[in-house]
């Protein structure tokens, strides 16, 4: 009988020897002449850039001055991040009232806390989280930000996310310290655990109401100042865009890619025809029809401000977008799943909300974070329709008469930005992948 000998897998927790970095040196960098001399080519080359970028960007750059001539003063060949660093506050906030920049702050302090329980392993039920996120956050920070007198609608969705945030705070204590959900935590405390499903369910609805009813009442009288469109700007209005943007877009994606394999013609005509029409247009294009056509299909009275009209034109540009690689990854599903599914007896939407597409969107990671970040960058071109987004206000720096013709420094400080906002979103993709097991580990 033939026996085989399994291949030792070397230690990579072993530390590293100095021979052995001198070997991967030797093979992979001075291997032969011509790969020497290429590696000191590159080595010089790359000195050469990091040199003179630490020479213009920090030895010689002037970081306090009043004006661009003072900047040239200081020294004729180094950056004037002076300029930058006095329009910070417009670069982040646009034209936004200083006394008011403290609501933004605030909201977003609001959205980091309640995706929070996110990140927690001991925290049940991160579905709802996600989902009272995307249903609820929008409307509570769209009045923060823009205040004003409320509807009865706003009311309502402002109602819904007071309670819904003060719930998530509360299961994630609970998940902390208790290590179980709210919902459970409740009913052990006015011990009912013993009672029907359907009296536990009944209880925690009538508690709901009742904190929804305070919570109504409670903001009724709740007011901010109102504060225009016009005066959003800056980094605020493009993660107010694009992070939009990429709430809807996922969800409106999934909806059209079920549409495109629906077995019904006329919905998968149509869902067809608005995927393939979204999608043979750039972006800008769509943005120009959104700002001048939308309201000609607007019944008589009804009127949005170019903001809206912006963020819905990004939704739908993105959500056809998304579709496509939403319906790449229920096609990379084999057809036993769905056979699978059938057998136990789960319906369409059984099989694809509970078997098909959590497979599909864990295997799609890397792609939905890549049109998340296409998304991100691609609303720039609302400064184009005159829109103060980032791009903007970074532009508006060279206008200004004290650093009139500043171009260079904004424009780095502004890649600067994308590229850490890009990179951790990136990072935290591939940590996804690593989590959900969609990816190997090298």
């Amino acid at each position: 009988m033939a026996i085989i000998k399994a291949e030792k897998t070397p230690d990579r927790s072993a530390p590293v020897s100095e021979t052995s970095v001198m070997g991967w040196l030797h093979k992979n960098l001075f291997s032969s002449a011509f790969n020497t001399l290429l590696t000191l080519f590159t080595l010089y080359i790359i000195y050469l850039t990091a040199s003179g970028v630490y020479g213009w960007g920090l030895r010689d750059a002037t970081f306090a001055a009043e004006n661009r001539r003072e900047c040239y003063d200081y020294s004729l060949t180094g950056a004037c991040w002076a300029g930058v660093i006095d329009w910070l506050d417009n670069i982040f906030y646009g034209r936004y009232p200083r006394e008011e920049i403290w609501r933004i702050n605030f909201g977003g302090l609001l959205l980091a806390l309640w995706m929070a329980p996110l990140w927690m392993g001991r925290v049940k039920g991160k579905v709802l989280v996600g989902v009272t996120v995307v249903v609820f956050y929008p409307f509570l920070a769209g009045y923060l930000f823009s205040g004003g007198d409320k509807g009865f609608f706003m009311q309502v969705m402002v109602t819904g996310a007071i309670v819904a945030f003060a719930i998530n705070m509360a299961n994630m204590i609970t998940g902390l310290t208790k290590n179980m959900g709210l919902n459970a935590f409740i009913i052990q405390m006015l011990e009912q655990g013993k009672a029907p499903d359907k009296t536990q369910r009944n209880i925690l609805l009538l508690l709901l109401a009742i904190a929804f009813a305070a919570a109504f009442v409670w903001q009724v009288n709740w007011t901010v100042e109102g504060v225009s469109w016009t005066k959003w700007g800056g980094l605020f209005l493009t993660l107010v865009i694009s992070g939009i943007g990429i709430a809807s877009a996922l969800p409106g994606g999934i909806i059209l890619a079920l549409g495109r394999r629906s077995k019904l013609p006329i919905v998968r005509v149509l869902s067809t025809g608005f995927i393939e029409v979204f999608r043979s247009v750039p972006l800008i294009t769509v943005l120009f029809m959104a700002t001048t056509m939308f309201p000609l299909f607007m019944p008589e009275g009804f009127v949005l401000n170019k903001l809206v009209q912006v963020i819905i034109a990004v939704i739908l540009f993105n959500a056809c977008y998304m579709a496509e690689t939403v319906r790449a990854g229920l096609q990379a599903i084999p057809k036993g799943q769905f056979e699978g599914a059938h057998t136990i007896g789960l319906g369409y939407w059984g099989t694809m909300g509970l078997i098909i597409m959590p497979q599909a969107l864990k295997h799609m990671i890397p792609n939905i974070v890549g049109s998340f970040i296409g998304l991100l960058k691609d609303t720039t071109l609302v400064s184009i329709i005159g829109l103060f987004d980032i791009l903007g206000m970074l532009r508006s720096i060279s206008k200004d008469v004290p650093w009139l013709g500043l171009h260079k420094e904004p424009l780095v400080f502004g890649a600067i930005l994308f590229f850490i906002i890009c990179f951790s979103m990136s990072k935290y993709s591939r940590h996804l992948e690593v989590k959900l097991s969609a990816g190997h580990k090298h």
